[in-house]
């Protein structure tokens, strides 16, 4: 999976090149100047990734760049359901990333249709999401793997995407409502492969069905799941802001 990641990540950068430098943006007259190194604007964001800012370039009226940055505690819910198991969840985000914004319609008169872009890009993550499901009452239960164990206790433990690189691409649409100032609202994912899990129990869970796994045993067997579930290789984003354009 690292190797796959590795792959997508130099395929997105070299697109994203590509992109900046394609012959028709030349032949059109918008050739590449020192002063396009400054930014062209600044946005604010908040979304699934936590809360940030990004610096803005346009390179002409179909390509743009944004450099980024997410953090913090932001969750649109305070659980997460794993194979079976609701866990309260606390978010810490760190995300850095680099994006081309290509705009297929850029020139176009409709400032609707000008206004989409496709995101494609990559991304640099170190987000932790610490997990914790405890029974608090002596006669309920919870599942762990898809097995009941009763008694006070709980299961806790870390979910973390963790320093890599990982390769995106997302939706967009940005318009103007004036000339200096925009909102925008993104939908994309990154591919970031399974993220690394640990899970412990605590207290004194257990199922009295003859036969049954051990806590231990069902927890071990959660993480390893989670570990090798394609659908943990993706992180969605989901963003909106507001942005600046000088």
């Amino acid at each position: 999976m690292k190797a796959l990641r590795t792959l997508l990540v130099v395929s997105t950068l070299t697109a994203a090149g590509t992109a900046m430098a394609d012959s028709s943006v030349v032949k059109d007259g918008y050739q590449f100047a020192p002063n396009q190194l400054v930014p062209t604007g600044v946005r604010a964001e908040v979304g699934t990734t936590g809360y940030g800012a990004a610096f803005l370039w346009t390179a002409n009226p179909y390509v743009g760049l944004a450099l980024g940055y997410n953090g913090g505690d932001i969750s649109w819910s305070d659980d997460l359901s794993i194979n079976g198991t609701k866990y309260d969840m606390d978010m810490d985000n760190k995300l850095a990333y680099l994006n081309a914004e290509i705009r297929p319609w850029g020139a176009s008169e409709n400032q609707l249709a000008k206004s989409l872009y496709v995101a494609a890009g990559v991304g640099y993550l170190d987000n932790e999401y610490d997990l914790n499901k405890r029974n608090k009452n002596a006669q309920g239960s919870i599942s762990v793997n898809n097995v009941a164990y009763t008694g006070l206790g709980g299961v806790e433990g870390t979910l973390n995407y963790d320093n890599q690189f990982a390769p995106y691409v997302g939706l967009g649409f940005a318009p103007k409502i004036t000339k200096n100032i925009g909102v925008f609202g993104e939908v994309g994912a990154y591919y970031t492969g399974n993220p690394s899990v640990k899970l412990t129990s605590y207290g004194n869970l257990q199922n009295a069905v003859p036969g049954a796994p051990t806590i231990d045993q069902s927890v071990a067997a959660e993480a390893n799941k989670i570990a090798h579930d394609d659908k943990y290789e993706w992180l969605p984003v989901g963003k909106v802001g507001v942005s600046f354009h000088w």
